[in-house]
């Protein structure tokens, strides 16, 4: 296996409290690697440890197979990255931003920034003053900025922030057509758990600084649970009659309304006509499976393993 990025017990300290502690993960090479983490995990600084912008307290960070050193210019310039929220020279255009990157990147294929401006659809307006562009805009425009100098390693940090449904799914397109297409690896965070379901191969959890699990995406479909969900107005009187009219304990109330059946044994039909007989008032009932939301929170909720 041949791993783009690995860390090895990274961490780093601020004011001698531990922001990120001891995180060895993986990146395979062309694979799309999805970053979870609620705010304040440690997420964005590990993501400016990797680009050398913040210097890690103690462990090591190995990109394309060497360490990485505070004088490692020539690796950093096979990267692309978004760290945060992207800052641009406002007067100037979306070509003379993108111009002036590829200078000091020493990168000198013009051809390179027609091909970028094209990928995020931001062709024919490329000579307006990014002064003038919508949130969504420059969100695409930092997108094009990281992969104008065609790097091998994209690290994006949340980088569908303002973005509106179609303008995510159009960088969702995106992300896989430079992952699949031009074989770019990409470390991706993002607090949208449904976007990262449908692009990641690899998810690494993280939480009050620590790796709580890396896990390929296919495994995590195929352990996931199946389950009834319904919506009712009263679910003690619910629980109550699974319990004693069906024999099933093997249930989770979620607020105040709903409840999630995990025993299969009985079918959905039987158990419906069952509540409704003993007049408990279903809203709405479906067979469902569990998402990576649900394993997001089980995990964060004490159910995953330190990596």
């Amino acid at each position: 296996m041949t791993y783009v990025l690995q860390t090895h017990r990274l961490t780093k300290t601020f004011k001698g409290k531990e922001s990120v502690s001891e995180v060895s993960m993986r990146v395979k090479t062309g694979e799309i690697y999805g970053f979870l983490g609620p705010n304040g995990a440690g997420k964005t600084t590990i993501m400016k440890m990797l680009t050398n912008l913040i210097k890690p307290t103690s462990g090591e960070i190995e990109l394309f197979g060497e360490k990485l050193t505070p004088t490692s210019y020539s690796m950093l310039g096979r990267m692309g990255s978004i760290i945060e929220y992207p800052i641009f020279y406002d007067k100037l255009t979306a070509r003379a931003n993108l111009e002036l990157h590829c200078e000091y990147m020493g990168y000198y294929n013009k051809r390179a920034i027609d091909e970028a401006l094209d990928l995020v659809q931001l062709r024919g307006i490329d000579g307006k003053s990014v002064k003038d562009f919508s949130l969504g805009m420059k969100q695409r425009l930092g997108i094009a900025r990281a992969i104008v100098t065609k790097p091998e390693l994209l690290i994006l940090d949340e980088p569908i922030n303002g973005l509106d449904p179609i303008g995510i799914k159009e960088i969702r397109q995106l992300l896989r057509i430079l992952s699949q297409e031009y074989g770019i690896s990409i470390l991706i965070s993002s607090h949208l758990l449904a976007e990262i379901e449908q692009l990641a191969d690899t998810i690494g959890v993280i939480n009050h600084g620590r790796l709580i699990q890396e896990v390929s995406l296919k495994q995590v479909r195929e352990t996931n649970t199946e389950y009834i969900e319904f919506h009712t107005n009263d679910c003690v009187k619910a629980a109550y009659v699974l319990s004693h009219h069906l024999n099933i304990s093997n249930i989770r109330v979620i607020g105040n309304e709903t409840i999630r059946i995990y025993d299969l044994t009985t079918p959905l039909p039987q158990v419906n006509k069952v509540l409704i007989l003993n007049d408990v008032a279903v809203e709405a009932i479906h067979q469902k499976n569990s998402s990576l939301e649900d394993y997001f929170l089980s995990l964060l909720n004490g159910g995953g393993q330190s990596a």
